[in-house]
């Protein structure tokens, strides 16, 4: 599991924006890009090219869920 010290300083590394926690993933609160990271055994896999883009629906479901949708 990710630390809440790790979540707090690792961000996005195409737009720098911050990240949440969800489930085995780390999805930026980046609007426009939505990527999702996935977290392999502990370690965040912060490839862009290995990340997914979410569609607008699921990434504002998750936003809305962990209070970043603005």
């Amino acid at each position: 599991m990710i630390s809440q010290e790790l979540l707090d300083i690792l961000c996005c590394p195409e737009t720098k924006a911050d990240l949440v926690l969800e489930g085995d993933t780390l999805v930026s609160t980046d609007k426009k890009t939505r990527r999702r990271y996935k977290i392999e055994n502990d370690i965040p896999i912060m490839l862009i090219d290995e990340s997914d883009i979410l569609s607008m629906e699921e990434w504002e479901k998750i936003m809305r869920k962990h209070g970043k949708l603005k």
